[in-house]
């Protein structure tokens, strides 16, 4: 494999796969003992927050009797 003048490398295709990484995924590099060692991540728990937090709306309106109603069931 050949490094590119902006010192990037291609990961290969079966590599990839078996990783699961794909374009927009994150890796992690190491060097231990001269040798390079890329890993996916295990959990990108701040990704996942982030994704989370882009799905839910905060303009939705609700309504105030239903605190109301269900105060009531919980507490009869």
């Amino acid at each position: 494999m050949k490094v590119g003048p902006k010192g990037q490398v291609v990961i290969p295709r079966t590599i990839r796969k078996a990783l699961k990484i794909s374009p927009g995924s994150k890796v992690l590099f190491k060097l231990e003992d001269g040798k390079l060692i890329l890993e996916k991540p295990s959990l990108d728990a701040v990704a996942v927050f982030r994704r989370i937090a882009k799905q839910i709306s905060y303009n939705e309106k609700i309504d105030p009797h239903q605190y109301e109603e269900e105060l009531k069931a919980r507490n009869p």
